[in-house]
């Protein structure tokens, strides 16, 4: 299907204009004082891709510059909200239990003394634990989604089901072989058919060191000697968890879906969107796939970082507004402290983000 999300055809006011300009020159400054060798953001709102910026090198080495429509970052755990989409679709489609136990889904996933289900995993409330030591850094490849899960299916939970909140990549990578069984094909090509093509999002892939891939981005850190390259990673062992390449344009585009209802249904949505508790009663500020956050002016934020070898990430919503921010950068780490909150700042209230405009 095509995009049906496009930038905004709309002239920009004099108001909106200076706030464009301000909002480059934050970008601009904070890659800098950052040290991040390219960064990519875009912003979303009324079913618009309304702004976006680049900064910096895609490739250092080739000078390549980076581009919020084209450049391929290495988004991490923003990949769960992609994940959790598709689950969504598929609990829509009566397809998949979310009170359910994985071995309904999984049964060669070992008996753990206590069910974890579907919403668990979603949720990080299933007691799978997360990564060890240089886990990160893997380079073995994985035919399929069930052969990574011997990374950890044998140690044991690192808490009892719904005890406490305990994030974990590897549940994610658990859920998304359920997800396999619930749909019939194949974790890659289910998100493909449910999110990226419905969407429009042209920009997301898996990232697989094994196909040439058109404005991939290199990847970075930095130190003490200054920038390097990351030795390269193998990433089919999390898909689901943190194994996509997305451009900034794309993030807001998925953003943008769930404020659409030819996508999700609203009550599906505001699912996703409530914070999921403890045993005990303990709201844990996670839905099913996304962080709910409200900051000290009592804004609701929902969305996700990602943090990826070579990669970080932000991507939040604001449904009050239909606002939607992206952000991602080519380094390992990169502290984005107040950036996202200054972003927001510029967006908020312009005329082009009203509802109705």
């Amino acid at each position: 299907m095509v995009a049906l999300f496009t930038a905004c055809g709309c002239a920009a006011t004099p108001k909106s204009s200076e706030k464009h300009l301000g909002a480059q020159r934050l970008v601009e400054s904070f890659a800098r004082e950052g040290k991040s060798p390219g960064l990519a953001v875009s912003v979303g709102c009324n079913g618009k891709l309304l702004w976006s910026h680049g900064t910096g090198f895609a490739d250092l080495e080739q000078r390549v510059p980076v581009s919020p429509e084209f450049t391929k970052f290495r988004v991490g755990s923003v990949a769960k909200p992609f994940t959790a989409f598709a689950l969504a679709r598929l609990i829509e489609n009566n397809q998949i239990e979310l009170d359910a136990s994985i071995r309904n889904y999984v049964p060669t996933f070992p008996e753990k003394g206590d069910k974890i289900s579907i919403r668990q995993l979603a949720g990080h409330l299933g007691g799978v634990r997360h990564y060890q030591g240089n886990e990160p850094y893997l380079r073995t490849r994985y035919s399929d989604v069930i052969s990574g899960l011997e990374i950890f299916e044998d140690d044991p939970l690192v808490v009892t089901p719904r005890e406490r909140w305990a994030y974990t990549s590897y549940g994610y990578n658990l859920l998304s072989a359920a997800m396999e069984v619930a749909a019939e094909q194949p974790f890659l090509r289910l998100m493909d058919e449910m999110v990226f093509d419905p969407i429009g999002m042209k920009g997301t892939v898996a990232d697989d060191l094994e196909k040439v891939i058109l404005n991939r981005g290199r990847y970075y850190r930095f130190d003490a000697n200054g920038y390097a390259n990351e030795p390269e990673v193998d990433n089919s062992y999390k898909w689901a968890s943190g194994g996509f390449l997305s451009t900034t344009d794309d993030m807001v585009r998925f953003g943008l879906a769930h404020f659409d209802d030819r996508f999700l249904k609203p009550e599906t949505v505001a699912n996703l969107w409530t914070t999921l508790k403890t045993n005990d009663g303990q709201p844990t500020g996670y839905g099913l796939g996304w962080r709910i956050v409200k900051d000290e002016d009592g804004i609701v934020w929902f969305g996700h970082g990602g943090g990826s070898i070579g990669g970080t990430s932000q991507f939040w919503l604001f449904p009050e507004n239909g606002l939607v921010l992206a952000a991602a950068a080519n380094v390992t780490e990169l502290n984005y402290g107040l950036f996202m909150v200054e972003l927001r700042d510029y967006f908020f209230g312009l005329e082009e983000c009203q509802k109705g405009s």
